[in-house]
């Protein structure tokens, strides 16, 4: 039976991409939302699941985010990395100085506004619920119109044609998403964990640079550090750190023991492989 991997939807998102990327021959199940996939892991539905974490232009997604530090049973079994690619598709014979509306997502609209500005001054921008529904929105259109969407949804639909290959600002445009799973992933030698923390009291000066110490005399490298909101009083925060090595390497397993003592909260969202393009 093949693997049951759900991803956030629809299907042609580059969330889709990531999964096929990850295990091409998964079976894929599209949600329509992030907590809805980590309901459909932690309940046994899909065995895995695929969504976005954090983008190299926009920065974080909350939503994940907020999902691994309050829903217990999900653990990050993996990461993949990857490069967004927007493409301006339109139907058959439009001319593209004729085009009198483009729909997107908002963030991808904003991922392009310089191409947009240059290339299509005069053109009304349209927010769609992602870049794969802006196809429809596009071919429904009663103007002359565009998309701005994945390569992925040019190949679900073939009546559109490509009038604009990469026409994001920023070349350097990549996205990371996390596999959730019940547990995470055994020690490879080219790890990274994930967790994330808070402290009983907040008015207390130097409990961040202390917990922080504990990876800095252990010459642990940090890969990321950030911060959320508690949810429960105004300047109260959570701590998300991203660290080098396995939780189980004898170093980092310090660093954890430490933090659970000076910590009100410590929760470990997972050890796993740090990406790259042979990854497992």
């Amino acid at each position: 039976m093949a693997l049951r991997i759900g991803f956030l939807g629809p299907i042609g998102t580059y969330t889709e991409e990531a999964a096929l990327l990850y295990k091409p021959q998964a079976e894929l199940q599209p949600f329509p939302s992030i907590p809805a996939v980590g309901s459909a892991v932690s309940s046994g539905i899909t065995e895995r699941g695929v969504v976005p974490i954090e983008n190299s232009l926009e920065g974080s997604v909350t939503f994940t985010l907020d999902l691994l530090i309050s829903q217990p049973g999900l653990s990050i079994l993996n990461e993949i990395v990857v490069p967004i690619e927007h493409y301006l598709y339109a139907m058959p014979g439009t001319n593209p100085s004729d085009v009198k509306v483009i729909y997107s997502h908002p963030q991808a609209l904003a991922q392009c506004k310089e191409y947009l500005e240059r290339c299509f001054p005069s053109a009304q921008q349209m927010a769609s619920l992602s870049t794969v529904r802006a196809v429809a929105d596009m071919r429904q259109s009663n103007v002359p119109a565009a998309s701005i969407s994945p390569r992925r949804a040019g190949e679900l639909n073939q009546d559109v044609v490509i009038i604009g290959r990469d026409v994001q600002d920023n070349v350097n445009n990549v996205t990371r998403f996390v596999v959730l799973a019940s547990q995470d992933h055994k020690p490879t030698g080219s790890d990274k964990t994930s967790i994330c923390f808070s402290f009983q009291e907040t008015d207390s000066s130097g409990l961040l640079y202390q917990a922080l110490g504990e990876f800095a005399r252990r010459k642990i490298n940090l890969l990321k550090i950030e911060s959320r909101p508690t949810k429960e009083n105004l300047g109260e925060y959570i701590f998300l750190v991203d660290c080098a090595g396995h939780r189980t390497d004898s170093n980092v397993s310090e660093v954890l023991d430490n933090l659970s003592a000076q910590c009100r909260m410590l929760k470990i969202f997972g050890s796993y492989p740090i990406w790259s393009s042979s990854a497992e």
